[in-house]
């Protein structure tokens, strides 16, 4: 926890309040200065997570945290620069992108992702509060605002140097892990306050308790509401949904530690919650993993099976419960990939159907966030970390070569080893 006096230690001067910025439309360039040199210590994180150690036991002051997320547009005239920006330097025109902006303009063009993000800040506030941990807490987004450079300029203007950051994402890839460190990296150099700001991040929470309850709770509710619907346990399949992704990316998660596993660290770390949640929630019931919301050419290997494509495959069930594993919250694809067309695709098959609830903001996974930040102040050892799969818990440093996507060329990166 920091006070006064801690922030007033550091040895760079104190940046220029910023003025109050406008909404963008364009997120800030890619950093190129970020050294990377082979060797090089973690740049720009705290001294506690510089040497590069898999997991640091050093209690460390901090400032404030970060809450760093996706990002959705907020009305029709968002949704192509939102969509721009999220896949800025393909080459993708305007042409193809209107093919997922239908996705947006049927909800009238607002993701339902920045109204979560401002209900999980209200209330992660509030649960550090009440914990005893006084760190404000900050939030930016990779593609649309508040941009995380903005939040950023905020942060240093009121005093801090060292944030601990929380993105939005439980597991192990590069969407969901190493472009938030490129994000860090792109807005820290936009903002000029690369000699001013340290940013940690907190280890992919996928293991922890507070993530994997809720779905344990909603898989429990949705066999009893499938078996009161007069449906047999093994006539049940539980599904359990994540974003498929490139499968060369796949085999370059977790930095190449499952490479027996098809989809790498990142298939093993839903595996591994999904196992823990059937455990303790439907032991007797079967299950898969499955993928949703492939957005890649034809000729490009992705995760596979298709949950639709799981879902037509079905031949001797009568239920589905679809579970959205790899989603902290109800975003777009949860809306229009799971509870729409899979759940179309279910009920054309004459499949009884229901989609159980994301973490949101429930009270477990907002503890949980809160005890990720709690870790790493106190410096809790590895061994007494809460976990509950058989992976885990993750690093706080990101390993060398970690997530890394050859595809669209080297970037730099914070809060973790370079490639």
């Amino acid at each position: 926890m920091s006070t006064t006096a801690d922030r007033a230690s550091t040895n760079s001067p104190s940046p220029e309040r910023a003025a109050p910025q406008e909404r963008r439309e364009i997120k800030p360039p890619a950093a190129t200065s970020v050294c990377f040199a082979e060797g090089a210590r973690v740049p720009n994180a705290t001294g506690a997570a510089q040497a590069g150690a898999e997991h640091t036991s050093i209690p460390q002051r901090y400032d404030a945290v970060l809450l760093s997320a996706f990002g959705g547009p907020e009305g029709q005239e968002d949704v192509l620069p939102f969509l721009r920006n999220v896949t800025r330097g393909r080459g993708i025109p305007d042409e193809r992108l209107e093919e997922v902006a239908h996705h947006y303009r049927h909800f009238g063009g607002v993701s339902p992702i920045n109204g979560h993000n401002r209900e999980l800040l209200a209330v992660l506030r509030k649960a550090l509060a009440a914990a005893g941990i006084d760190l404000p807490v900050y939030w930016g987004n990779r593609n649309w605002a508040p941009y995380l450079d903005d939040a950023l300029r905020e942060a240093a203007a009121d005093g801090v140097r060292r944030m601990i950051a929380i993105p939005t994402s439980a597991y192990s890839s590069f969407s969901s892990c190493r472009q938030y460190r490129e994000d860090w990296a792109d807005a820290l150099e936009a903002s000029g306050l690369q000699e001013h700001l340290q940013i940690d991040k907190v280890r992919q929470f996928f293991s922890h308790p507070g993530f994997v309850q809720p779905f344990t709770e909603g898989v429990r509710d949705g066999v009893a509401a499938a078996i009161e619907a007069g449906n047999r346990p093994e006539d049940i399949e539980v599904m359990f949904s994540t974003h498929s992704i490139p499968s060369a990316d796949a085999e370059l998660s977790g930095a190449r530690l499952f490479p027996d596993v098809d989809g790498g660290a990142y298939a093993a770390q839903h595996l591994a919650v999904a196992e823990q949640v059937m455990a303790e929630a439907a032991p007797n019931i079967s299950w898969q993993l499955v993928y949703q919301s492939r957005s890649g050419p034809p000729s490009q290997p992705w995760l596979e099976p298709d949950i639709n494509d799981a879902i037509d495959g079905l031949t001797d069930r009568t239920a589905v419960i679809i579970v959205p594993v790899g989603f902290v919250s109800d975003h777009m694809e949860v809306m229009w990939d799971l509870d729409n067309e899979a759940t179309e695709t279910a009920t054309a098959r004459g499949l009884w159907v229901t989609r159980t609830p994301t973490p949101g903001v429930q009270p477990a996974f907002v503890d949980a966030l809160v005890d990720l930040v709690r870790e790493r102040v106190v410096g809790r050892p590895v061994g007494e970390r809460a976990n509950t799969t058989t992976i885990g818990p993750w690093f706080d440093v990101c390993r060398p070569g970690c997530c890394e996507n050859p595809r669209l060329g080297f970037k730099p990166a914070i809060a973790g080893l370079q490639p």
